[in-house]
């Protein structure tokens, strides 16, 4: 029975690869035979990351309709803490939206009750190489996420060149200074690089005092549901989600060819097989993310 257990927040913009990198440190943790808890704070109602993480042995739990770095911030301490009080997780890991901040949302760990049983924390934000070889999205959420990063992954390092690689790895360091930046293909990162052993007790140290946080203004991004009706075909679907000139697309439909996973970031989408077993309230049902002008003027 576990004592106490390091917790990672894994954050990122819309489409980095964050559930991706999720799935990694599941397969991981099975092969150890560890017991992980996973709390996924999916921006959008679907339920989409839960049928792409799958039912495997870990509690895994969905918060929707807000942000755990703020709305949420209760509710994410009383589901961690249900969660330790029901299966006492080796590992934790919570999935941000891509929206949300990942300090504010490392000050959930730090406060009682959870900071009773969380051993070690850290917060790792996944950065998609493409959306900075594009220098799509780069401002607002981007560098707030970036500058606020305990370890930045560097994902989809396939789709640039190295040049490429380099340039976004100089811009990442000039947001966050001094920032350790590791390179990923699909996620794939050795995980005790994610979960470090703290001999010195420094997040310990920095948990007991935590910094007055001032509140923060989100911006602005709008979740819709799309429906597909079943029988359309891959360039008929491709179409119409790229008219609605979303920063992510998430989804399955069913198509002349049989059934597909959606995902679409910036310019980029794709249709691909889907997880072994999708639940069919879910299939021809697509979540679409874009940005909208302004600020929401209510701090949080």
């Amino acid at each position: 029975m576990a004592e106490r257990a390091p917790a990672l927040v894994v954050s990122g913009f819309l489409g980095s690869g964050k559930t991706t990198l999720v799935r990694h440190l599941l397969a991981d943790a099975q092969a150890r035979g560890l017991r992980v808890a996973v709390v996924s704070n999916e921006f959008g109602e679907l339920g989409i990351d839960e049928a792409l993480l799958g039912d495997g042995d870990e509690a895994w739990v969905e918060l929707a309709g807000g942000c755990v770095c703020c709305k949420l911030s209760e509710e994410l301490s009383e589901t961690l803490q249900m969660l330790w009080e029901r299966i006492h997780p080796d590992r934790v890991v919570i999935e941000t939206s891509g929206v949300a901040m990942p300090f504010e949302t490392q000050l959930t760990l730090w406060r009682e009750p959870v900071s009773a049983w969380v051993d070690d924390d850290a917060a790792v934000v996944v950065c998609s190489a493409e959306q900075l070889a594009e220098g799509r999205d780069l401002d607002g959420t981007f560098e707030y996420q970036v500058s606020s990063a305990d370890l930045l992954l560097l994902n989809k390092c396939d789709l640039v060149s190295e040049g490429a690689l380099a340039a976004a790895e100089a811009a990442l360091a000039e947001l966050s200074p001094g920032t350790p930046i590791l390179r990923s293909v699909h996620g794939q990162v050795p995980p005790e690089l994610l979960f470090p052993l703290d001999p010195a007790q420094l997040r310990a140290r920095r948990r007991a005092d935590p910094p007055a946080v001032a509140p923060h203004v989100h911006e602005r991004f709008s979740a819709t549901e799309l429906a597909f009706e079943p029988g359309l075909s891959e360039d008929e679907i491709t179409a119409r989600l790229q008219a609605t000139g979303a920063v992510r697309i998430k989804g399955f439909v069913l198509t002349d060819a049989g059934p597909r996973l959606v995902q679409g970031v910036g310019r980029r989408l794709e249709l691909g097989p889907p997880p072994a077993s999708v639940p069919p309230a879910l299939m021809g049902r697509v979540v679409v993310i874009r940005r909208e002008p302004g600020h929401d003027p209510h701090p949080h």
